[in-house]
Order: C-alpha cells, then structure tokens, then sequence
C-alpha cells in the first residue's frame, strides 16, 4: 500500500515538473498549429478582421483549391519527360533494391513512394483555355525543392568528409573544429552580407579569383542561371557546423577494434571507410539528413536578404512566399493553407525517419 502511494507522489510530481514545459509547448506550438489549421479553412482577410473579428467567411477546403489547383487542369505522362523519367528509374530501382536484399522494406518502400510522386506531380498542367488560381505556388514549390535536393547531400557530404578529416586529437584539429563550427553561430544576416560582398561582382572575392585566370566575373545574384547556385553555397557553408559535430560523435562512437579487424584483411584507408564507416554510420546519416530536410525547407532569410526572391522569383522559396501572402497580401487563409502543406511535406519526411529508425533498430 506504502509502495503504490509512493508511485502516486512520484506521479505528481513528474506532472508538476513537466506542467511548464507543457503549457509553454502548447501555448506557443500545439494551439498555433490547431489555430493555423482553422484560419485556412476561411477567407480571413488579416487587416479586416483585425478591426472586425466578425469579418472571417468559413469557406472550407477553397483556399487549398486555390493554392494548388486551378481551372482546366490536365495530366501528361511526358509534360515533364525529365522528372517523369526519373521517377519511372526510382520506382524499378527500388523493385530491384528489394529484390536483391540491398535494401530495406521500408527504404525501398519509401524510395518507390517518392518516384511515384515525382512520376505524377509534374504531369499536371494547366490544358488549352486553362489556367492555374495561383501560378506562382508550383513554381515556388519547386525552387524549394530544388533548393533542398541541392543543399542537403552538400551539407551531409561536405561534413561527413571534414569530420572524417579531423576526427583526430590534436590540437590543430581541434582548432580547426572550431574554426568550422563558428559559421553556425552567425546569424542570417551576417551571413548573407559577408556572401553578398563576397559574389559581388566589382569587389568580390570570387569575382577577383576569376579575373586573375582570366574570366569575366559573374554576376550572382541578378542572373537567373546563377541566384540560385549562390544561396545554396552560402546556405552549405552556414550549415556546416552542427552536421560535422554530429558527424565526429558518431565517428567517435565506432569501436577501434572494428578498424584494427578490417586491416587484417587489408581494409585500409578508402576501402575502410567504405566498408566500415559509413556502414557504422548509417544511422547518424539518416538524423543529419533528415534534420537538413526539415531545416532547409524552412529557408527564408536567404532568399530574402540576399536576392530578395529574384529575379523573376527564381529563388522564390515557399516560406518567403507564405509570409507574403499573409502580411503584404493580408491573405491570412490561402497563407496558412500553404503553411499547412508544409507541415505535411516535413511531417512525411520525419515519419519516414521514424520508420527507419525503427527498422534499423
């Protein structure tokens, strides 16, 4: 009896202890989220209803029809032979990946989800006489995504090869450590300034490094072909720092024994990195890229400080085009329903996270 009044105690005062941590979680995140949810189910104008609560019209799904759909819609399989061919090769390798056993269930079944969607999506298009409701959204969902697929293997690749470099214990290499983890503590707008002086075209570093081999240098951030390619360097070399640490704390988890074993049978260097790290290292891979997934479809200051979404919106990124929406457009509805979209894009990504981590384990 004494034992089951002591768990009771304990109970209460665990629930006491988390009792702040709580309410501050879901004052500032879980009601947010729920709230968000229900203004994009209206046409909330943010100016109107701020001087008249009463001014809000409940008009259901309409604003994810206006966000994503549009008038006249058809669907090609060749509208975009590029990305559809793709995804046709991702779907087949994962059928063989399962076959051969050099993959998982639910890595192949994952891997063919996301062929098949890049086989379908970039089929729809706008037929004759037919228009889009927002032309601009697709567009910007695909620089996000572009944006992403680019910033995401050089961020983990980029890392990995410097944690491996300096997983040793010397005090240059701890230096070193350092000196690459201090672009982490910077923040976005002094980032974004040293980068711009750096692409500048008259003073800039890079534009004096291709002047002295005899090239012209190159505008960045008002040429169309190139905007992009520079928030994507600036955003690799901010990100650097946390991926590295988690990088080198996983190097540091893998036994020496495991490397001492692999020598014997003439596993050294580049095949024991191949053989033995990143199998070792297979999980924490898995959390630094998902982490770079989630944290890079939230990019905004980039683009907005240092290209200002151009030109001709081809560093348009989705949250800078959320938050447009919703205070210089006072589209609060169609905002939050884009808002929305984007939580369901990162929620898929840390579901299949939490798949694989299960497996694995």
């Amino acid at each position: 009896m004494a034992k089951s009044v002591r768990r009771l105690s304990q109970a209460q005062a665990a629930w006491l202890l988390l009792a702040p941590f709580l309410f501050t979680y879901g004052l500032f995140l879980v009601y947010p989220f729920f709230r968000g949810i229900w203004i994009s189910l209206h046409d909330w104008n943010l100016l109107a209803v701020a001087f008249n609560p009463d001014a809000k019209e409940f008009v259901g799904l309409r604003n994810y029809q206006r966000v994503m759909w549009g008038r006249g819609i058809e669907w090609s399989a060749i509208q975009r032979p590029v990305f559809q061919a793709l995804g046709v090769l991702g779907v087949g390798l994962a059928v063989y990946l399962r076959r051969t056993n050099r993959a998982s269930r639910t890595n192949a079944i994952a891997l063919a989800v996301g062929a098949v969607l890049l086989f379908v999506l970039p089929g729809f298009h706008a037929g004759e006489g037919g228009r889009w409701f927002d032309r601009r959204f697709w567009p910007t969902v695909g620089n996000t995504l572009v944006f992403v697929g680019l910033t995401v293997p050089g961020v983990a690749g980029t890392a990995l090869v410097l944690a491996a470099a300096l997983n040793r214990e010397t005090r240059a290499m701890s230096i070193l450590r350092t000196l690459f983890f201090l672009s982490q503590v910077l923040s976005v707008t002094v980032v974004t300034l040293i980068w711009q002086i750096m692409f500048s075209p008259r003073q800039g570093l890079i534009a004096n490094v291709i002047e002295l081999f005899g090239g012209s240098p190159i505008v960045w951030l008002t040429d169309e072909r190139f905007a992009m390619a520079a928030i994507v360097i600036t955003t690799i070399w901010w990100s650097l720092g946390i991926a590295m640490i988690l990088f080198l704390a996983g190097l540091q988890d893998i036994s020496k024994d495991i490397y001492e074993a692999a020598a014997l049978d003439n596993a050294r260097g580049v095949k024991a990195f191949w053989y033995v790290t990143l199998p070792n290292l297979k999980r924490t891979i898995t959390l630094v890229v998902v982490l770079q997934i989630i944290l890079h479809f939230q990019v905004f200051g980039q683009s907005h400080l240092m290209t200002n979404g151009g030109p001709n919106d081809t560093t348009q990124v989705l949250v800078r085009y959320i938050y447009q929406t919703a205070f210089r457009d006072s589209d609060l509805g169609r905002a939050s329903a884009m808002a929305v979209f984007l939580f369901v894009i990162m929620g898929s990504f840390s579901v299949i996270q939490f798949l694989i981590g299960r497996e694995e384990s």
